[in-house]
């Protein structure tokens, strides 16, 4: 039975592996890029003049820019030659084919072709890609994009540093009107700490595995086992939430549209977690197999797929970022840890099942002689 179970868990989990990947790659091709953290903060500073209805942010980490108008005239945003890029206002967002912004904005690194019949100095060619009052972007003016940190940056890593202030124009009408920013470096986290903490967080939770399960104090670890779950799971849910409100998500439908759409993997990981964690807690037949299961998808999905946050300054959240690191850690050691304690206890349940057996097959072999 124990054999069959984790024969079971084994396919679900490489199933699942297989699905995120597949969902995975026509969201990229979709420039759905956005960062799992980074060393460098883009912040909106200002728009001057300021008009009704127009406002712009930063979003995903300052991956992108988001602007939105619901004024009754349209804003247009100048692209990198002085051409007009993209065009928002009551009749939806439209980005022009001519612009070579179009093209080169589509991805982060800006590595998109761009094809012979973009030219900045051709009459605008405008097609509508969305009805919405808003649009977001990757800009190159408020973002590094070289491999290699700025040469103050070099010169002194571990302190903060503006590397530029940066404005992007748009036009209303006649009148420009400027998005002011700015790029600074953060000095990233010491990631080892982090890694180190969530080690111990882990053993810990997987030593609990270590007392016999028959036991009261067994009875007791697993209904400890059950609570951190249920706290590793809303722990990936809320960061879940935080990327998706980070993305610019509005309100609750657009937060529930991200959420199975680009979070879909941790957020049922997280729920997942708590619902194996209430399970242990009821004390249910197979918990040890169902804490286990859902500790593993927990640490991966919601874990590793997430760790990057340890060693970047900005995280895609719109809370500090040690609230991030801290909501990580708490997801991968209480994932990992139920993973081992889980397992420890079908591995001890089935050795004394073992055993029972041969005890039994002893007796009656006496009793026949």
């Amino acid at each position: 039975m124990i054999r069959t179970l984790v024969v079971r868990a084994g396919t679900a989990l490489a199933g699942a592996i297989v699905a995120t990947l597949a969902l995975a790659a026509p969201a990229a091709a979709h420039g759905a890029d956005a960062p799992a953290g980074t060393d460098y903060r883009t912040e909106v500073t200002a728009v001057t003049p300021a008009r009704p209805g127009l406002t712009v942010r930063a979003v995903e980490a300052g991956a992108r820019l988001e602007l939105t108008n619901t004024g009754d005239r349209p804003v247009e945003v100048i692209g990198y030659s002085g051409e007009p890029y993209l065009r928002v206002g009551p009749d939806g967002v439209y980005e022009n084919r001519r612009s070579p912004a179009t093209y080169l904005n589509r991805t982060l690194a800006g590595d998109t072709r761009i094809p012979a019949e973009a030219d900045p100095a051709a009459p605008p060619d405008w097609r509508r890609v969305d009805g919405s009052t808003t649009v977001r972007w990757h800009d190159q003016r408020a973002l590094w994009r070289e491999s290699a940190p700025p040469p103050q940056v070099r010169a002194a890593p571990d302190r903060e540093h503006r590397v530029r202030d940066w404005t992007v124009p748009l036009r209303v009408d006649a009148q420009v009107v400027e998005v002011r920013g700015t790029l600074d470096w953060v000095p990233p986290p010491d990631a080892y700490t982090w890694w180190v903490a969530t080690t111990l967080g882990l053993l810990a939770v997987g030593a609990l595995g270590l007392l016999r399960a028959a036991s009261a104090p067994g009875a007791r670890a697993l209904a400890a086992v059950g609570v951190l779950l249920v706290a590793g799971g809303g722990a990936a849910v809320a960061y879940a939430v935080g990327r998706e409100l980070d993305a610019g998500a509005d309100g609750v439908g657009g937060l529930l549209t991200g959420l199975l759409g680009g979070q879909v993997w941790p957020l049922l990981t997280g729920l997942g977690a708590i619902a194996a964690g209430v399970y242990a807690l009821a004390r249910r037949p197979a918990a040890d197999f169902a804490v286990a299961l859902a500790g593993a998808c927990l640490a991966l999905f919601a874990g590793v797929a997430n760790a990057a946050v340890f060693a970047r300054s900005v995280a895609p959240l719109p809370w500090p970022a040690t609230t991030g690191r801290i909501l990580v850690a708490a997801a991968l050691a209480t994932g990992a840890g139920a993973l081992a304690a889980g397992t420890l206890r079908l591995h001890a349940t089935s050795r004394s099942a073992r055993s029972a057996a041969v005890d039994h097959g002893v007796v009656v072999g006496n009793e026949r002689g």
